[in-house]
């Protein structure tokens, strides 16, 4: 009789945690390769010096895609020549500059070819709805994919974040402040995910919440500035002077073989529907992305 009502009893929490639900949606980076997402205003010289280790030291090639960035910053004299000082300034020698807003010219040979020999991408921040404007679904699109295939690196801060997400996060083309715009569609170099970057910084700590609440099989990440993530298959670790936000639509725990939710507070096993909880992690933590817990 103990046996019956047992069952009984989780059959009826299962019930109650999957109705209204979506099913989980699995997370996965890339197969080979990495990926190092940053939440904005890269200056941190470890970081760089990560990237530059990614790609396989200084000989690595290096593209740099900054369409992103408004024409009226970006066509400034000087403007790409200091973008390549930039990192030539951090250990790369070998830097190929990567450009243009018409899918058109994104989808020939001739365009692509710097990404066949590329061992790292980088994304430049600004606005994340001008790169999937200009790549998504295009050739270039497919090239990216074959540099992680060969085991390279594909960088990126602020919009260069978002990017590399499925869904676009702020990929309104009026304004920034609008979560689910009239871009949605992200690179999906990180699979069912939606990335937001400036994290506390800008106080958008409970902006993704929009998000997630419409899409709840997604996991969401936010990025404090300065503050990156490096993805390698199912896992991410943090890098950086701050922290990384980790928001998971999925409110039923106990029904997947995970870890507590929260380390600090293990009674809390089990987050509610329309729950306002997300997780900090900080420098060194490892977060597993396939089964949604962290690492202890």
């Amino acid at each position: 009789m103990k046996r019956f009502f047992l069952i009984l009893i989780i059959g009826l929490l299962i019930q109650s945690c999957t109705i209204g639900q979506k099913k989980e949606a699995t997370v996965c980076g890339p197969e080979n390769g990495s990926l190092l997402i940053i939440g904005g205003n890269l200056s941190s010289p470890a970081i760089y010096a990560k990237f530059l280790e990614l790609a396989g030291g200084p000989d690595a090639n290096l593209v740099i895609i900054p369409t992103a960035i408004a024409d009226e910053s970006l066509l400034v004299d000087g403007a790409m020549d200091r973008m390549v000082a930039n990192f030539k300034s951090h250990g790369f020698k070998n830097i190929e500059i990567l450009h243009t807003r018409n899918p058109e010219e994104a989808n020939t040979a001739e365009f692509v070819k710097p990404l066949k020999t590329a061992n790292a991408v980088y994304f430049m921040g600004g606005r994340q709805w001008r790169i999937a404007d200009g790549f998504l679904n295009t050739l270039a699109h497919k090239e990216l994919f074959k540099v992680l295939d060969r085991g390279g690196v594909i960088g990126g801060s602020s919009a260069g974040a978002s990017i590399q997400g499925s869904y676009l996060a702020r990929g309104d083309t009026q304004t920034n402040v609008v979560m689910m715009g009239d871009h949605e569609e992200g690179l999906s170099f990180l699979k069912n995910t939606a990335i937001d970057q400036h994290l506390l910084k800008l106080n958008r700590q409970f902006d993704v919440f929009e998000i997630i609440r419409t899409h709840p099989e997604l996991l969401g990440l936010g990025l404090d500035e300065n503050t990156g993530i490096i993805v390698k298959g199912d896992t991410f670790e943090v890098i950086g002077e701050s922290f990384v936000a980790v928001y998971d639509g999925t409110f039923c725990q106990f029904v997947r073989d995970k870890e507590d939710w929260s380390i600090e507070r293990p009674e809390i096993t089990q987050l509610p529907q329309d729950s306002d909880r997300f997780y900090f992690l900080g420098e060194g933590r490892v977060y597993d992305l396939k089964n949604r817990k962290v690492i202890k």
